[in-house]
């Protein structure tokens, strides 16, 4: 029997799906590609258990995941060559590694809010599946795919570019640092001794969850150049203590390249 709850639900998940559009910036043709990309595997397969001797498969995201996936390498291979013309095959190689990484898309993820959109089964609704990383990336990946597929390579283009590559190319480029992105605690390090400043302190401050899915929080603290006193913290969380200190580390760079540089004895 048809309720009215469903009629809300219903209504409820297009405005929701308008809302996504317009963040993302395209208008789907074709809608349910954009619902596919949403739903993961674990609300498909409830739907499914619903129907028992069907032979009717929901679809989920993981093919449009790896669709997407192969999206996002060619957009940002193509930017990459075209912008970095003086830059080697192993510079490209590790930009490119960087800008594609499940390290930066959770951050383009959260910062989109992806989690509110996801369709997902009750169990991992109730295990906090909305903030799991790796589902977060996975429905990014696959929503590529799904622009794609609903109208072209030069729709999905604008938006790889606009929402993952150029905001994240534009903070190298003013950094200096484009060549290293694959090590920011080595090009904060090489930065600091340039400057004859001391390196800065990465402390663990919160370490949380269960012992096979730990949160931790670093801060890295930046000194003072002659007093010693903490100029400027910056804090990070990861899945393990190095991602959190490289986060931390972005943070600093980002930090020195908003300052006006210091000058040798304060001469001009």
């Amino acid at each position: 029997m048809f309720e009215l709850s469903d009629v809300v639900k219903v209504t409820t998940h297009t405005a929701e799906i308008a809302s996504l559009e317009k963040i993302i910036g395209h208008s789907f043709a074709q809608p349910e590609l954009l619902q596919q990309a949403l739903t993961h595997s674990s609300q498909a397969r409830e739907a499914e258990a619903l129907r028992p001797g069907s032979s009717v498969r929901n679809g989920d995201n993981e093919q449009l995941e790896f669709l997407g996936d192969a999206v996002l390498g060619l957009v940002t291979t193509e930017e990459l060559f075209r912008r970095f013309p003086q830059f080697s095959e192993g510079q490209l190689s590790k930009l490119r590694a960087h800008l594609v990484s499940k390290n930066h898309l959770i951050s383009v993820a959260e910062r989109l809010d992806l989690g509110r959109y996801l369709r997902l089964g009750r169990g991992e609704e109730k295990s906090g599946g909305r903030s799991k990383a790796a589902l977060l990336v996975d429905a990014l990946e696959a929503i590529l795919g799904a622009v794609y597929l609903d109208a072209g390579l030069e729709t999905a283009r604008p938006l790889i570019l606009n929402q993952i590559v150029l905001p994240e190319l534009e903070t190298f480029v003013s950094m200096g640092t484009a060549g290293k992105v694959t090590d920011y605690k080595s090009a904060l390090q090489e930065r600091l001794q340039a400057e004859g400043r001391p390196q800065p302190a990465y402390v663990l401050v919160n370490e949380s969850g269960p012992e096979h899915q730990k949160t931790f929080t670093i801060e890295a603290r930046l000194l003072a150049q002659g007093n010693g006193r903490t100029e400027f913290t910056a804090r990070a969380k990861g899945s393990t203590k190095k991602n959190a200190e490289q986060d931390a580390a972005r943070q600093v760079l980002e930090f020195l390249a908003t300052q006006a540089p210091v000058l040798d004895g304060g001469r001009s």
